[in-house]
């Protein structure tokens, strides 16, 4: 069974950066497009980002747009979340979801076509 691990999560200050990588170790994820969501306390699931199994379109949250980006590297079979200038409201665990198809855009339906979801990482902005 394909299990998604992320890691990177921690403390970091306002204003300051993380990143955020997701993998599947003993799998390849080079024909699963990966999405970023995340949850804060109290709160629903939100979508952060998509990005399609080549690398290709990346998609975002429109209020993520500028401060986040995603990035794959096939050969690592890692997909990496790029946070710069946190703010205190970009605490949640983050998860990382693959959908097993060439592309998919964040939308609506984004995690709905999940199949496999990791456990999560802790990103905790404050100072």
């Amino acid at each position: 069974q394909l299990q998604l691990v992320e890691s990177g999560g921690g403390l970091a200050q306002p204003g300051g950066s993380l990143r955020l990588s997701c993998a599947a170790p003993g799998y390849t994820l080079d024909y699963y497009a990966i999405c970023w969501f995340r949850r804060a306390p109290g709160k629903e699931r939100e979508g952060v980002s998509c990005i399609d199994a080549s690398g290709a379109n990346p998609s975002y949250a429109d209020s993520l747009k500028g401060r986040f980006t995603v990035t794959r590297d096939n050969t690592k079979n890692t997909i990496y979340l790029q946070m710069n200038s946190l703010k205190s409201e970009d605490t949640a665990a983050y998860y990382c979801c693959a959908a097993r198809r060439p592309t998919l855009a964040l939308n609506y339906y984004a995690d709905a076509e999940c199949n496999y979801w990791g456990r999560g990482t802790q990103v905790t902005v404050s100072s």
